[in-house]
């Protein structure tokens, strides 16, 4: 078994570009060897138990299971977060949008030294962890509805050495109350929530559809902003004057998402390209 093999036997599933990079993550990631090690036999020199563990991943790879959850990491900037089934995989848009909210914190002289952030919808945790670390004197909130999932963003905060405030809230039910506790008052509200519609599945691979979780991905067809309006509405009451808040956004939806926050009163509704040339983040302003 050797590395030309390993990659063959994903290029059903993958191009042969990606199933090198997840060979070659495999093998790094689980068992430790260069780039410098598979070329010099690293993989033929495995002993059986290694071998066996190898082809067991492999196993679970090729029946789709994306290498994030075999591994159970998965990169996000500079840091590793912990992931497994039932928790999204982290992707390099989303690292983005923490570079922004980062960015505009530091150039942003209305905000006090001390700003409280909110994360709704923290999945893995890494948008919530991520402005901790990156955010001196932040105070940072993180909300999904999965007590699975916040164990997991728990366990990562640990991990990284950081305090986050966690709590198993539905933002559907409280965008709908009028009163909010006196202590719910943000700086910044971040989210990333669920925004593909169900006619979109067709264009999607099969190692997300079959193992990601669809209740952290999918909106109904008649109704693709469902979320943007819940989180909006809640943020509109208890973001400070000057308060700022950022979405990760559906490309096809951007504009009618724009449309929508311009009627609800929003302020400097703008939106932002990722590195992929596509629309994918939004931010805006409570005057």
């Amino acid at each position: 078994m050797n590395e030309r093999e390993l990659i063959s036997r994903l290029t059903r599933t993958y191009d042969e570009r990606e199933a090198r990079a997840i060979v070659r993550m495999v093998l790094e990631v689980g068992f430790g060897l260069t780039l410098t090690d598979i070329v010099c036999g690293g993989i033929e020199k495995m002993d059986p138990q290694e071998a066996q563990r190898l082809s067991e991943i492999m196993g679970q790879l090729e029946q789709g299971m994306p290498v994030q959850y075999v591994l159970g990491v998965a990169d996000f900037g500079p840091r590793t977060f912990h992931v497994e089934p039932g928790v999204l995989i982290p992707r390099p848009e989303t690292y983005e949008l923490c570079q922004m909210v980062a960015k505009d914190v530091a150039s942003n002289k209305v905000f006090p030294q001390e700003i409280d952030i909110l994360d709704i919808g923290t999945g893995s945790g890494c948008i919530a962890i991520t402005l901790a670390l990156d955010i001196p004197l932040s105070h940072v909130t993180a909300w999904d509805i999965s007590p699975d999932t916040l164990r997991i963003a728990a366990q990562n905060a640990q991990a990284l050495s950081v305090g986050i405030t966690f709590g198993q809230r539905d933002f559907t039910s409280i965008s709908r109350s009028p009163l909010f506790p006196p202590c719910e008052r943000w700086s910044i509200i971040v989210s990333n929530p669920p925004y593909i519609t169900d006619k979109e599945r067709s264009t999607m691979a099969r190692h997300v559809l079959d193992y990601e979780p669809g209740i952290a991905l999918f909106v109904p067809d008649d109704d693709p902003l469902v979320c943007y309006r819940h989180i909006a509405r809640y943020a509109m009451q208890t973001l400070v004057d000057g308060g700022m808040l950022y979405f990760e956004v559906n490309p096809l939806y951007a504009a009618d998402l724009q449309q929508m926050m311009n009627g609800m009163g929003w302020h400097e509704t703008v939106l932002y390209k990722d590195q992929f040339d596509k629309i994918r983040f939004m931010k805006c302003k409570k005057s």
